[in-house]
């Protein structure tokens, strides 16, 4: 657990104000390296508070933090909330600025929160898709577009880092199993998840156009409904008619305030997929909102998310721009339309030497990790994109990993505690194997660790468990990027599965 997570108690609130109060104690950790560069520029006499502001930039969690600091005197004050960076650190001057910096976790970034760092992805996306669709457009308003945008969905921030378990449980329901938020949110935090934003929104006197967007999205979805219809007509004409026809739809939809949940709609929804209902649903209405065609629109959208992701992407993060470079048959495997191609007769004969090699009597391996690589390169050869071996505790209370490919570099530091998985107690139990698909996906990815279901993101993969000596020592996870597997690899799994357990039985039992 990260340091400033321990100050933050593990029961969560039971009411709106306890919720908002627990948020606000949570200090977000901020990059190493950025903590450094913006120490080092307010220490410099020659650099000016743009500067400083522009090295700021880079990290949300910053700015957010500068902002907060800079707004908490404005409370019963005649003076406005500081509605953008630069403004916030004049207020604040250079030594509190400082002093705010001291008592910020700083912290290599791969050591930040996984869920943090991805809704920090999201929310830089939404800034440069709002930069790209409404800023040159309304050039006076850049500044509250810009971030508006960026900070829309801060108010999340800190429930990432104090309560990402909740949030995974949110997602999962929600978005992939497209349970009512209303019910999941009363039963997962007690609280609606537009109450608990709008409120820290004002607790925190963030720019006025995000708690604008947070008490359209919770008061006036009716707008939206209507926005929506008129927006889905084909022709540009007929949308002015029925504008025109009601004068108090069109002033809304006109308002500049509406660029910035415009804008984080579009990446938000984009996380899911760049066709799914949600994602369509922002594109038509930015569409209507820029009176422009939704194809103009899809393209510029998907232009700003490679220009996101060529500054914000890392190895164990998802960005929507990465499904817009693969070809059409590929995106396609990854939609659950077509399998992943066979391996190769080369990377077979690779696969069948390994085999042998565990299957050699008596065992060759000086050591377990020895024999876990074996397996691991044989899994990899069959067609396996990413792969993890896990050995259990002698309590079998504890899985550890002890191999992965294709997998972020942290996750050799894997540690899971099999009593939080039903799915992983029933698989220690016996040797089993269990395969996921679409069909049963919604089923077993709600058993399994929130760290595997984003490990292992996509509808199709493969579990199983090793026996030696009649007890359970190993589980193999395997998939082919989360898209449909091909099936000599599904065979080729079984039966390095099978060798595998042979290898552990001659390895144990070499000795005797």
């Amino acid at each position: 657990m990260m340091a400033n997570e321990t100050s933050v108690p593990s029961a969560k609130p039971a009411t709106l104000a306890a919720w908002i109060k627990r948020l606000d104690d949570v200090l977000l950790p901020v990059p190493q390296a950025a903590h450094e560069r913006v120490c080092k520029a307010i220490r410099d006499s020659r650099s000016s508070l743009r500067d400083i502001a522009e090295l700021m930039q880079n990290s949300p969690a910053l700015v957010l933090s500068v902002m907060r600091e800079a707004n908490s005197h404005t409370q019963g004050s005649m003076t406005e909330p500081a509605e953008n960076l630069e403004v916030a650190l004049n207020r604040l001057g250079l030594k509190r600025a400082e002093e705010l910096l001291a008592r910020l976790p700083s912290v290599p970034a791969q050591e930040i929160p996984l869920a943090l760092r991805q809704l920090l992805l999201v929310s830089q996306h939404a800034s440069q898709q709002a930069s790209g669709l409404f800023a040159s457009r309304l050039a006076r308003l850049w500044q509250d577009i810009h971030w508006g945008s960026l900070l829309f969905l801060s108010p999340l921030w800190p429930m990432a880092v104090a309560y990402p378990k909740l949030l995974e449980e949110w997602e999962l329901r929600v978005i992939h199993k497209g349970e009512s938020a209303r019910a999941v949110e009363q039963q997962v935090f007690g609280v609606r998840l537009l109450d608990l934003c709008l409120g820290l929104t004002e607790a925190w006197h963030l720019p006025v156009w995000v708690s604008q967007g947070y008490t359209l999205l919770r008061n006036e979805k009716r707008l939206l409904v209507k926005a929506l219809r008129i927006a889905r007509e084909d022709d540009a004409l007929r949308h002015q008619q029925l504008l025109d026809a009601e004068p108090n739809l069109r002033r809304w939809l006109n308002q500049p305030a509406n660029t910035v949940l415009l804008a984080n709609g579009l990446a938000m929804s984009a996380q899911e997929s760049w066709t799914c209902p949600h994602a369509e649903r922002w594109q038509y209405l930015t569409a209507l909102y820029l009176q422009e065609p939704l194809a103009d629109v899809q393209q510029q959208a998907h232009q700003q998310a490679v220009t996101s992701a060529r500054t914000t992407l890392m190895p164990d993060l998802w960005h929507p721009a990465l499904s817009l470079i693969w070809p059409w048959h590929v995106q396609k495997v990854h939609r659950g339309l077509l399998p992943a191609p066979p391996p190769t007769a080369e990377a077979l004969a690779v696969w069948r030497r390994h085999c042998t090699e565990l299957l050699q009597e008596p065992s060759r391996f000086a050591n377990a990790m020895h024999l876990t690589t074996c397996a691991r390169d044989a899994l990899v050869a069959s067609g396996m994109q990413r792969v993890m071996l896990l050995m259990t505790d002698r309590a079998q209370s504890t899985l550890r990993v002890h191999q992965v490919d294709g997998l972020p570099r942290d996750a050799t530091n894997l540690s899971l505690d099999v009593v939080n998985s039903t799915l992983l107690q029933r698989l220690l139990e016996k040797s089993a194997q269990v395969r996921l698909t679409p069909d049963n996906h919604a089923q077993f990815s709600a058993l399994l660790p929130p760290i595997l279901r984003r490990l292992f993101a996509g509808e199709h993969l493969l579990l199983r468990s090793l026996s030696c000596n009649g007890k359970v020592v190993m589980l193999m996870i395997a998939d082919q990027g989360g898209g449909p597997f091909s099936e000599t690899t599904v065979q080729a799994f079984g039966k390095t599965a099978q060798c595998t357990e042979k290898a552990l039985h001659c390895f144990t039992n070499r000795s005797a």
